[in-house]
């Protein structure tokens, strides 16, 4: 059955008109156009459909839009522009850390999730987070160096 649900997402409130059992990831795609997060494996476990709920990562291929509520979603979208992007966005442009871009959403959301709950996570903690997000280009490395070197820059 079709509802009206209200959204806040990257600071806009939409109404869309769906089956609230539908996932967030399909709504964020289909009904508003954001192409940050993408689907990947539709089950939570590879990071690409990646979005933050009240700064908390959540995999938006199995949140139910019906169980958002007020929540507010921030998108890859939502963080930076084309234009002004984020530091972090901006620390993985100056470390060539994106190939293919499919992960970033996962990658750059948990990144930027870890840093703002503790700006002095260690390496160790970082990869830990990062765990959960597959990256098919093997650019860890140069994302890890970018997400240092955005941590770095956050803590002076």
């Amino acid at each position: 059955m079709l509802k009206p649900i209200r959204l806040k997402v990257n600071g806009q409130e939409s109404t869309v008109t769906v089956d609230p059992e539908t996932p967030l990831l399909f709504v964020l795609n289909d009904q508003l156009g954001l192409q940050g997060p993408r689907f990947g494996c539709g089950m939570a476990q590879c990071g690409s459909c990646s979005v933050l709920m009240q700064g908390q990562v959540v995999r938006s291929c199995v949140m139910p839009v019906g169980a958002v509520g007020v929540r507010e979603i921030t998108t890859l979208e939502g963080i930076g522009t084309l234009e002004h992007p984020h530091p972090l966005q901006q620390a993985f442009i100056d470390e060539g850390a994106a190939q293919c871009g499919y992960c970033l959403s996962g990658v750059i959301l948990t990144a930027k999730a870890v840093l703002d709950a503790n700006p002095r996570a260690s390496d160790q903690e970082m990869s830990d987070a990062l765990g959960g997000v597959m990256c098919r280009c093997f650019a860890h490395l140069r994302m890890l160096r970018a997400i240092r070197k955005y941590a770095e820059a956050k803590k002076a």
